[in-house]
């Protein structure tokens, strides 16, 4: 699912609670993290954190791995595999 984290140690989850979308609202400190909120609309989820301050996090390792070329199609070198 989907995460955005504040400078401030907010996080915000994209879950599936009763069958239904919700923006699961935590906070970490000193490495623990500390349930606030699980919260219906973006509205609610703005009484607990600046909504501009949320960055999404990115899982760059399934990126990578979904646009990893496979076989002979490798691509390798900046000379885009042909020889220098």
């Amino acid at each position: 699912m989907t995460r955005w984290l504040s400078p401030d140690g907010i996080e915000v989850e994209h879950i599936v609670r009763d069958e239904r979308p919700c923006l699961r609202v935590s906070h970490r400190v000193n490495g623990r993290r500390y349930h606030v909120a699980d919260c219906w609309s973006p509205e609610q989820v703005a009484l607990h954190v600046d909504l501009a301050s949320l960055v999404e996090v990115v899982d760059l390792q399934q990126i990578r791995a979904k646009r990893r070329p496979r076989g002979d199609q490798a691509v390798t070198g900046a000379s885009g595999g042909r020889p220098a």
